[in-house]
């Protein structure tokens, strides 16, 4: 019977807290008891001179006895640990499932029905006069929460059953015998259970897959890696547990498997990701040793079988890659992989893609989770591997490269033929190849467009992390750019801002445009020239060249980052990071000149200066969707409001990284942020009919308009919260509404046709 909501939330954990207690006290008397015997009858009976019957039945008798009290305390210490373990445990999930209850669902006017079989429903109850409609927020604050009250619960079962299941075999159910299966903590019997179903393999249950995914979910996470290590080491070693997953990622991706086992499956290659990432973190207390590298790297280019008389049998790093692709991995352990298998690529780009399963879907292989290609291709696996790992992603395009030979040991004054990974992937000649199933694929267009698509889609997630030092798809605000990240940064500026045409319908794109937006300080610094005040990444606001972090905007060349937006702003993802980003550091630029007001003998310049690089941004990526949408009728216009809808994250984020006065996590801050959010969505969603894309200069007015208002409204709102009249707030208003307009029009023109 499952654990339920009702059980954990109203269990009495001080009658567990008692009884660990009690079997503290028995270990210690149980302890000072096999103490005695072992010191006292044993050694008589072992120094006593025996004849007869006295010398084998009782000397045996006493042996035997002093085992059996030894046994005894083992078996109450394994007890007491198991008890004490599981009891923390569960005292903290129930205080953060009362947590989520009293105070979070109260919060929320919220309400928690418990529905059986470990799971619960959120609900907004209804009362008399008030509407069933709910806000997008209110409706995801909802599902975050009944989310991670399961997940609570999900968690508190694992623990239950874990317990249950060591103290039985602890006990052995035999009355007459102690002394049976040995746990030092509840980690032990985690990892036992869990290795205990991987050696099924193929043979798990839907459930019991569905077990070992929770152990591996709820402990892989710790933080001194020791469920992560003690797993993968018991699965027996490199070669054994990329057979294990081999296996498993086949058959639930087999045409046979149903959709409950692919679901299990496209699970476990997330979490054995996120557990090999923890287990091969060498900062941890326990960890994997270095052989478990070298060893991967040696069976990279070996074929891997997990079947006798297999016939097609993948190579190591197919595998391994599936893997690859969840976690935040170490630098020492990925990068010399990652370099590995970009350098097997650049010396022939098919040698994995020549042994793939042509025939089968796509689904099948040792990629579970279908994202960008099927596993074949490693290469892509590790990308996206670097787009999760920042610090190993950063290092990676930013150190020089060392060569490896073909079975992954380190080639000795071995000559690449390039100078930087950043150079080899960013040449335009760089050989990206289909990891696809299908076996005619050029036959579909559009197919393999898409296929074609996914190792520079893979690219440009490494090169956000690498960048922005977050995962890439991440909502947290980002840390402070190294000059390392920002010199990767401004290489894409020069690389693509001098040949803009390379960006053409291309998949990197949308991640370019999430760079921009994380760099949006030192892209509006770069435009202010001389003398401007200026923003430096995290950076307070000042003249140019005294920043937090030196990332030096003075080195991004206008003209040149001019090309470079226009070509990326053709990209509906990308113009909507952008204009989000733009409107949020615009915005934080104009509250911090009215929180300092006392700086400047006259205001209204100030603000000038420090809006007009926003606007002329909004004018380069308004003239980027027009040229996109009306001249080369390669996008359509609704998927730019789509961009734009989408880009909300940005916001917080950009405020987040912020030099103003708003503080952070205050109220202040979240309604800033609501404000840039509605703004920009009202403000840059564009009516998509036929109609309004007839006339090109009065969808380019638009837009202008939009972003003059926009501005005008922040800098009001700005003017009002610093104390000035309605008069002169107005009176700002007008003025960096007028600088808008201007420096829009000459965002247009340079890169206008």
């Amino acid at each position: 019977m499952a654990l339920t909501f009702t059980d954990l939330v109203e269990v009495d954990l001080d009658k567990l807290s008692a009884a660990v207690g009690d079997w503290k006290k028995a270990v210690d008397g149980l302890r000072k008891s096999a103490d005695s015997a072992r010191k006292g009858m044993q050694t008589k009976s072992d120094s006593a001179q025996w004849a007869g019957v006295n010398a084998t039945v009782t000397r045996e008798f006493i042996t035997k006895t002093v085992k059996e009290v030894s046994d005894l305390h083992t078996e109450a210490n394994s007890i007491y640990q198991v008890l004490e373990d599981g009891h923390a445990e569960l005292v903290s999930l129930q205080k953060q499932m009362k947590t989520a209850v009293e105070v979070d669902a109260a919060n929320l006017g919220i309400r928690v029905e418990d529905i059986g079989d470990g799971r619960v429903r959120c609900f907004f109850p209804h009362v008399r006069g008030d509407s069933d409609e709910r806000t997008q927020k209110q409706l995801d604050a909802r599902q975050e929460l009944e989310d991670r009250i399961n997940r609570i619960l999900a968690h508190a079962a694992e623990i239950d059953a874990t317990v249950a299941r060591a103290l039985a075999k602890s006990h052995g159910n035999d009355p007459y015998n102690a002394g049976h299966s040995k746990y030092g903590s509840l980690n032990d019997a985690e990892v036992e259970r869990a290795v205990e179903l991987a050696r099924k393999g193929h043979k798990m249950s839907d459930a019991e897959l569905r077990e070992l995914n929770q152990l591996l979910r709820f402990n892989s996470g710790e933080k001194d890696g020791e469920f992560a290590t003690e797993f993968y080491q018991g699965l027996g070693g490199p070669e054994e547990a990329l057979q294990f997953y081999a296996e498993m990622s086949i058959d639930g991706t087999s045409g046979d498997a149903t959709k409950t086992r692919l679901n299990e499956v496209q699970d476990l290659q997330r979490v054995m990701g996120y557990t090999l990432a923890n287990a091969t973190d060498p900062d941890h207390k326990h960890h994997l040793s270095d052989n478990w590298g070298a060893d991967l790297r040696r069976l990279g280019t070996q074929q891997i079988g997990w079947e006798k008389g297999q016939w097609n049998k993948p190579y190591g790093y197919q595998v391994l890659g599936g893997l690859l692709r969840y976690g935040n991995y170490d630098s020492r352990f990925l990068n010399p992989i990652a370099e590995h298998i970009t350098q097997l690529h650049k010396k022939d780009p098919y040698f994995f893609l020549s042994n793939k399963p042509t025939g089968n879907p796509d689904i099948y292989g040792f990629n579970p989770s279908g994202d960008l290609g099927t596993g074949n291709e490693p290469l892509n696996s590790v990308l996206e591997a670097l787009g999760n790992s920042p610090e190993a992603s950063e290092k990676f395009f930013t150190q020089p490269p060392t060569a490896y030979n073909e079975d992954g040991t380190v080639k000795k004054d071995g000559k690449l033929g390039f100078d930087s990974y950043f150079d080899l992937f960013t040449d335009k000649d760089f050989e990206w190849t289909m990891d696809t199933n299908s076996a005619n694929v050029l036959a579909d267009e559009d197919k393999a467009k898409a296929v074609m698509g996914y190792g520079p889609d893979a690219l440009g997630h490494a090169l956000e992390a690498a960048t922005t030092g977050l995962p890439y798809g991440s909502e947290a605000v980002s840390p402070p750019h190294s000059k390392e990240a920002a010199d990767i940064f401004h290489k894409l500026v020069e690389r693509y801002g001098a040949n803009p045409e390379d960006l053409d319908d291309s998949p990197l794109r949308d991640s370019l445009g999430n760079i921009t937006a994380d760099y949006m300080r030192d892209v509006q610094g770069a435009f202010m020239g001389d003398g401007g005040t200026v923003v430096g990444t995290h950076g307070a606001g000042a003249h140019l060249g005294d920043f937090d972090v030196k990332t030096d905007p003075e080195g991004l060349s206008p003209g040149v980052l001019k090309n470079f937006l226009g070509a990326v702003g053709k990209d509906p993802d990308a113009y909507g990071a952008i204009i989000t980003s733009q409107e949020s550091v615009t915005t934080d630029l104009v509250n911090d000149a009215f929180h300092h007001a006392d700086r400047y003998k006259e205001l209204a310049p100030e603000i000038a200066n420090r809006i007009a690089p926003g606007g002329e941004i909004a004018g380069i990526m308004a003239e980027s969707r027009t040229q996109t949408v009306v001249d080369e009728k390669i996008a359509e216009d609704a998927e730019f409001n789509e961009g734009v809808a989408t880009a909300d994250k940005w916001a917080g984020r950009i405020i987040g990284m912020g030099i103003g006065k708003i503080p952070v996590g205050g109220e202040v801050a979240g309604w800033v942020v609501e404000d840039i959010q509605e703004s920009v969505v009202s403000n840059f969603t564009r009516d998509s009919s036929p109609e309004a894309l007839q006339n090109r200069d009065k969808f380019l007015e638009d837009q202008r308009g939009s972003s003059a208002q926009s501005i005008y409204d922040a800098t009001y709102t700005a003017a009002k919260e610093a104390g000035y009249d309605e008069t002169n707030a107005k009176s700002q208003a007008l003025a960096a509404k007028r600088e808008i307009e201007d420096s829009y029009g000459l965002g247009r023109q340079r890169i206008g046709k």
